[in-house]
């Protein structure tokens, strides 16, 4: 009774100051006169004196995600009886619609456009006469797409109509790009019809729920339609995991399992989490498919830098829009973890910002691994142009050690981006690094002074890549470099990996041309300028050798006499070779020396002794004698 009591003098004095101030409105009369009315005054005794509040209960959280979820799942097994009620009311809508403005219906304009869109696509496609490879089939589609759009600009159609008409072409055109690409790609043709009813059966999909809104059908039937829509795209994926699959029975299993756990996702409303275990799922083949149609675009580039920057880019834009659809979806969606925890959304979004950093390096790497890769293979074709040869040489040389540090760095700033997306502070692990770089430098003074003595070495152009060297004990051919090191390969096999600390001055016998010389002995009695004519007419067949010839730079020739030795006179011959070829060169001037002086009837010196029995019988008795007569001249004078 003390809050009626209170209405009434608040009453009583509103109408005082109102009396004093304006004249009193009629409802307010009203209101004191039923105030005063006796059953309504005895109603009011008998009311209870304090009535207590609705408990309301604050939902957060988990709470409220179970019980939205609830909501949604009861409305939309509430809403599957009325779809084919509400579909068929939908389609009544949109053929009234476009009856209304005196139109035909849109399934006979449906097909009409589509009528000339083939034959647009018929005329481009005969005027090309080229065999249809996959650039001359999205080329097709093209036409037909501009053909059609010009027609549906051309005329002004109902609203409802015109939505209904063009989602209906972008779908048929999305359909037929995909069917394009599906089939350059290199999947079995189970496979490819498999792929080919999921993704017709998700445009359709797509289709409709784009269509609920603008023909006014209800959001619950348009949740249903897309649940019933989701069991059919399940069931076509599981049975053709199950079907098609080469993997074993628990992989197909567990791939099954894998599906079935991200469209249950989808179901609870967890759009976040259903987007990434679609893109787990899927990634992988979308991108290796990306990357065998663009190969199939362009079959003539294998190594190209178009080629390369086609795959790459097509695959990082995939991830991209991946990771841009992912993030849309994050921010979009109630229910996600992201909007929980500042901390969890930094890092979140910080993940899949890091995710572009990284695919931006990966494409410059590769970038520039291509380019090096392909300087590396171009073959240095005969000696002819000396310059053009060291200029093929150094490059090959220096290429690989710039291709190492390239690849440290761009994965030293690829790190630190995708450390200060992630919130870390990068500038007091600059700073640590340095300090921690000065240390590592006095600490390891050998490693520094093998990296600087490589430096010095490549500026002098000491070596290169393929030559012959030899520096201390060490011989063979260069093989690469690292930052440190060299990599030797012995004429016999073994490999040297000789740091460049290590190998002071160095020898390089393969540098623009050789000088080789070699000996021949041949008897005291032979005939010295035979031997030099046929020495050079053995180098004149030598240079006229189409496969010997091109590897002389001066013909052999035979120096003269240079000794003689204990059996025969010792003859010097020397000839110029390019580097590395003339130890083949000398085996075959060897073996045509051979055959040439044995037709000439020079002989070869070789080791004798020649013993005499009688002589040394008569030289034995002229000692004996000798020595007898010494011996009494001896007596006699002592």
């Amino acid at each position: 009774m003390k809050w009626i009591a209170a209405i009434l003098i608040l009453l009583s004095t509103s109408v005082g100051l109102s009396a004093q101030e304006a004249p009193r409105p009629q409802k307010v009369d009203d209101l004191v006169h039923l105030l005063q009315d006796p059953e309504v005054r005895s109603w009011l005794e008998k009311a209870p004196t304090s009535v207590a509040p609705p408990v309301t209960y604050q939902v957060d959280g988990l709470a409220a995600w179970e019980a939205t979820t609830r909501g949604r799942i009861d409305a939309i097994l509430a809403a599957i009886p009325g779809i084919p009620s509400e579909t068929m009311a939908a389609a009544a809508r949109i053929r009234a619609d476009a009856l209304s403005h005196g139109g035909p219906p849109v399934f006979l304009i449906f097909l009409a456009l589509t009528a000339i869109g083939l034959l647009a696509e018929r005329l481009f496609a005969r005027s090309r006469r080229r065999e249809g490879n996959l650039q001359d089939r999205l080329l097709s589609i093209g036409v037909f797409t501009a053909a059609m759009g010009a027609v549906f600009f051309a005329f002004n159609l109902p609203p409802l109509a015109r939505i209904a008409l063009l989602v209906a072409l972008l779908s048929l055109v999305a359909y037929r790009v995909v069917a394009a690409l599906l089939d350059v790609a290199d999947l079995k043709p189970p496979v490819r019809r498999r792929v080919k009813a999921f993704l017709g059966v998700m445009i359709i999909a797509i289709a409709f729920a784009i269509l609920g809104r603008p023909s006014s059908v209800e959001a619950a039937t348009s949740q249903a339609i897309s649940f019933c829509f989701s069991i059919l795209l399940l069931v076509l994926a599981v049975e053709g995991i199950i079907d098609t699959s080469e993997r074993s029975g628990r992989a197909r299993v567990a791939l099954s399992l894998c599906i079935v756990g991200t469209w249950l996702l989808w179901c609870v409303g967890l759009r976040g989490l259903f987007w990434i275990g679609v893109y787990a799922l899927t990634l992988p083949y979308l991108l290796r498919f990306v990357g065998r149609a663009v190969s199939a675009a362009f079959p003539a580039e294998p190594d190209s830098l178009r080629k390369i920057l086609l795959v790459r880019g097509v695959r990082a834009i995939v991830v991209a829009a991946a990771v841009a659809w992912l993030a849309l979806v994050w921010r979009l969606d109630p229910n996600s973890l992201v909007h929980s925890d500042p901390a969890v959304s930094a890092i979140s979004y910080g993940l899949l910002k890091s995710v572009v950093v990284l695919l931006l390096a990966d494409l410059a790497w590769h970038l520039a691994k291509s380019w090096i890769d392909r300087r590396l293979a171009i073959r240095i074709e005969g000696a002819s142009d000396a310059s053009q040869a060291a200029r093929q040489g150094r490059l090959r040389t220096l290429l690989p050690i710039f291709r190492n540090v390239l690849a440290v760095a761009v994965a030293v700033v690829a790190g630190l981006s995708v450390l200060a997306e992630l919130g870390v502070e990068i500038g007091p692990l600059i700073a640590g690094a340095g300090i921690f770089g000065v240390a590592l430098g006095f600490g390891s003074q050998t490693l520094v002074k093998d990296v600087i003595s490589g430096v010095f070495y490549m500026l002098d152009d000491a070596f290169r890549v393929g030559e012959y060297i030899q520096a201390k004990s060490y011989k063979g051919t260069v093989e690469g470099f690292s930052l440190r090191s060299v990599r030797l390969r012995h004429h016999r096999g073994p490999v040297f990996t000789v740091p460049f600390g290590e190998l002071g001055a160095v020898e390089n016998m393969s540098r623009d041309w050789v000088i080789d010389k070699f000996r021949v002995n041949v008897s005291y009695d032979a005939d010295i300028e035979k031997a030099r004519k046929i020495a050079k007419k053995i180098g004149a067949e030598l240079l006229a050798d189409p496969e010997l010839g091109p590897l002389f730079i001066q013909p052999l020739k035979m120096k003269g006499v240079e000794e003689f030795g204990d059996y025969g006179i010792v003859l010097s011959f020397a000839m110029t070779t390019v580097p590395g070829m003339q130890t083949y060169i000398r085996r075959k001037a060897y073996a045509k020396i051979r055959e040439a002086f044995r037709e000439n009837g020079i002989e070869f010196a070789t080791p004798s002794v020649q013993v005499g029995n009688d002589d040394r019988d008569a030289a034995a008795a002229a000692a004996s004698a000798i020595r007898t007569a010494q011996v009494k001249a001896a007596g006699a004078e002592g």
